[in-house]
């Protein structure tokens, strides 16, 4: 399982696949069936809102215009719930086509099953020439590559200018006690200071992702990676920063039962909204923020900053995490739906990405119409990062993943303890 950083700046090359291909990335006469008959395929994403169910609608109708007899059918499904009921198809053997990959353990698990279809020879065109070996690590797993990447989707907190101007912040933070300071300045102005979506566990989960990435070295999340090893004192320290971080009330009221992105409720409702000053989230969180704001635009005054350093932490200074999202195809799926993937390499596709999504998109043609300064500083912070992960519940894998999560809300409920999330994880991963 390979959580090693996929550096941007050829990692953005990834998919430089040139949409120069759109024309050329086509199916074969026989609409990719091979014997001569139409194709039908299935495709599930996560995207519910305007933007995003347009940007899928149009993708695959401009794909089925250039491939006679194949068709697509997309199913948008929420994405809290994605991953159980995708999970589910799998196993039953009802796998859709094409469908959102997270990579890491959760991908290692599907490809040890049987269940992906081995991409390796079947890249080509823009996508096999355009885009370098290092974008497809979070990918592949022993030199097979499973999926075709679309986004690398660094993490950090995004906020809004103006509630922070108003409230007299000037600096973005740079460590954990500048971090507290902001959050009480904002209190004092009135708002609250951390939009949290706790009903979902991971979004609060990922506070405790990030305070153990400052708190481990990277040999010890290798070691947490690929052994399940948690018995390294700094999983207890990271546990222990998120609840005295969360003792100083910097969330919204009531955040154990605000969900993370669904309606103006929602924690990226609330900064669409001015009604909380910042959000800690991956770079999918413009668009999600843009499609929650009254004219369904993106919001004007929305800026980003880097998780704070930790003072005495063993993590490297800098250090960033993040996913890397892509699609797969199941391991029955037609040869269209390797088309498919190519096609979704192009630039021109994701260009079409990045003004959907309002994230950075991995290739480097298409990234060269990134306008917006904060996913320009998005990219510089993961560029120069020493070492970056992916989210640390799609490096373990489902059912470890979910345990982790699931700890973490329970101890800011406060129900647990430090010790009892890193139980939590140990007493799941011998299960697995």
């Amino acid at each position: 399982m390979n959580s090693r950083r996929l550096p941007l700046a050829s990692a953005v090359t990834v998919l430089a696949v040139g949409a120069l291909a759109l024309s050329g990335c086509t199916a074969d006469s026989s609409g990719g069936s091979g014997d001569g008959g139409d194709t039908s395929m299935t495709l599930w994403h996560n995207s519910t809102t305007g933007p995003g169910v347009e940007f899928w609608e149009k993708t695959v109708a401009d794909f089925e215009a250039d491939n006679p007899g194949v068709t697509i059918e997309v199913q948008s499904i929420q994405n809290e719930d994605l991953d159980g009921k995708l999970q589910t198809a799998l196993n039953s053997g009802d796998a859709p086509d094409i469908f959102l990959q997270r990579g890491g353990g959760k991908m290692a698990a599907m490809v040890k099953a049987g269940q992906l279809k081995d991409l390796t020879e079947a890249i080509d065109g823009p996508a096999a020439d355009e885009i370098p070996d290092a974008a497809y690590s979070a990918s592949s797993l022993d030199d097979k590559v499973y999926a075709m990447p679309v986004a690398v989707l660094p993490g950090g907190l995004f906020y809004s200018q103006d509630l922070f101007d108003q409230a007299g912040i000037t600096e973005n933070p740079t460590t954990l006690d500048e971090l507290e300071e902001a959050t009480e300045a904002l209190k004092a102005a009135g708002i609250d200071p951390i939009a949290l979506g706790a009903k979902d566990a991971w979004p609060a989960a990922h506070w405790y992702y990030w305070f153990a990435l400052r708190e481990c070295s990277s040999d010890t999340l290798a070691t947490a990676a690929d052994e399940m090893d948690f018995s390294d004192e700094c999983w207890i320290r990271a546990g222990e920063d998120l609840e005295s971080f969360a003792a100083t009330e910097p969330f919204n009221a009531g955040f154990l039962t605000t969900t993370a992105q669904q309606g103006a409720g929602s924690s990226a409702g609330l900064i669409a909204n001015h009604k909380a000053g910042m959000e800690l989230m991956g770079a999918w969180n413009p668009g999600v923020i843009g499609s929650l704001t009254p004219d369904q635009k993106p919001l004007p005054d929305l800026s980003w900053f880097p998780f704070p350093e930790v003072e005495g932490g063993d993590g490297e200074p800098g250090s960033m995490m993040g996913g890397v999202d892509g699609y797969s195809c199941s391991v029955d799926a037609p040869d269209a739906c390797v088309d498919f993937l190519n096609y979704l390499g192009t630039s021109d596709v994701q260009t079409e990405y990045y003004k959907a999504f309002n994230a950075p998109p991995v290739n480097t043609v298409a990234q060269e119409a990134v306008t917006e300064p904060y996913l320009q500083d998005i990219l510089e912070a993961y560029n120069a990062a020493p070492y970056a992960t992916q989210w640390l519940d799609t490096v373990y894998g489902q059912n470890v993943g979910n345990a982790l999560n699931v700890a973490v809300v329970t101890m800011l409920s406060g129900q647990g303890t430090p010790e009892d999330i890193v139980k939590a994880v140990q007493d799941a991963a011998a299960k697995a």
